[in-house]
């Protein structure tokens, strides 16, 4: 924990600085706050940085923001506006929504938007917030959002074998990537688990189960360092950008990185390798592509109807993380795949390790050996398309 504590010490910007951030560039920023659980703070935060800015003249506007029936935060908001919500039913009740429209109309400088991850009630016009924010981006207003790390779409998998918990609610690594300011809100495990107690986080009825599961001191201390490595891989990346530009005089320079990931049409293991796949694109600020190859015994006529479902929810998976998809036709899958990455620039092929039987592997018919067979001049790296088992 020392090495994580540094580690937001030393590259953790101040919350502040965002508010020098406004008056230089009045259109489409974003700011995200980042914590590890539920109860950190991030809600609280953004009010103050939300009273700071109206302090400073700036026309900021609470777009939605989430209380939890929290008492602390609902007081902290004060004579914020906010823009009242939408009323929208639903199987026989009414939910209420941000109001994207109004908040449009209203045109502030900043909005306020919480829990980013959430989804939205349908009929609404878009079905996750996070699209709802990239609509108010476009629109030329500044944003200011929060987030829990287990939402990232990236960590979905590993979130899966560290908490136990299957997390349904996602945002893109590209829009986590096109952010200007990530922020990590940090609470020690103790003092959390300690607010969960007084009921400042859960109702008192789902303490004690918060507590034993998602709660946990080996959960709460990994969801910190993954938050904090998040925080520290975004800052690395902006850092990177910037030193690229005054090294290019300003002109956006030219990617040194490509990777490729291959999806095919047994595409049940494809959500964790495009997974594997972003992380490792992330770490060396490359572009990346998923390709799939279509040969004539694997037509979308031939592919079974579950099989054909998975390969389209994962080239949609791979847009979201950030990834240009490509859908190719040939006899031969290795020598497509060989000469859309040379043609391309890419640096690195990556693969899942294949289910096939021996008898196939033996006779040439798995795809990752072939390809390190006949690709000797580009990186191929294999990764393992299972979760390891978690140790008890």
């Amino acid at each position: 924990m020392d090495t994580g504590r540094r580690m937001k010490e030393e590259h953790r910007p101040e919350p502040e600085s965002f508010l020098d951030l406004v008056p230089q560039r009045r259109k489409g920023r974003l700011k995200v706050y980042v914590g590890a659980a539920a109860g950190v703070g991030k809600t609280y935060r953004m009010l103050d940085e939300a009273h700071q800015l109206k302090d400073r003249g700036v026309d900021v506007v609470l777009g939605f923001i989430e209380t939890h029936n929290r008492a602390e935060t609902a007081a902290r908001i004060g004579d914020l506006e906010i823009v009242p919500h939408k009323k929208l039913p639903y199987r026989g009740v009414t939910l209420e929504e941000m109001d994207l429209d109004a908040i449009l109309a209203r045109k502030p400088e900043v909005a306020i938007v919480d829990e980013l991850a959430h989804t939205n009630v349908s009929g609404s016009r878009h079905e996750k917030r996070y699209q709802d924010v990239e609509e108010l981006l476009a629109a030329g207003m500044n944003v200011i959002t929060a987030v829990n790390i287990q939402h990232v779409e990236s960590l979905n998998g590993l979130m899966k074998r560290v908490t136990g918990v299957e997390v349904r609610e996602t945002v893109p690594d590209s829009f986590f990537a096109r952010a200007d300011q990530v922020v990590n809100i940090d609470v020690p495990v103790d003092t959390l688990r300690e607010r969960l107690r007084e009921g400042k986080i859960y109702p008192a009825s789902q303490v004690e189960q918060a507590l034993k599961s998602f709660f946990k001191p080996s959960n709460l201390t990994s969801l910190r360092e993954l938050a904090l490595n998040e925080v520290a891989r975004s800052l690395s990346r902006q850092r990177e950008d910037q030193e690229a530009l005054k090294r290019e005089g300003g002109r956006r320079p030219q990617i040194r990185e490509r990777i490729m990931v291959g999806l095919s049409s047994n595409a049940s293991d494809g959500g964790l390798l495009l997974r594997k796949a972003s992380r490792i694109a992330g770490q060396l600020n490359a572009e990346w592509f998923a390709v799939h190859v279509e040969t004539p015994s694997e037509s979308v006529k031939k592919i079974g109807t579950s099989d054909f479902v998975a390969l389209l929810d994962n080239i949609n998976l791979a847009g979201d993380l950030g990834a240009e998809t490509v859908w190719l036709k040939s006899d031969d899958v290795v020598k497509a795949l060989a000469d859309f990455a040379r043609e391309h620039g890419v640096t690195k092929i990556i693969a899942g390790r294949t289910h096939q039987p021996f008898w196939k592997r033996w006779f040439g018919r798995d795809v990752p050996m072939r390809l390190i067979k006949k690709a000797r001049d580009l990186d191929i790296e294999i990764l393992a398309v299972e979760e390891p088992e978690e140790a008890v």
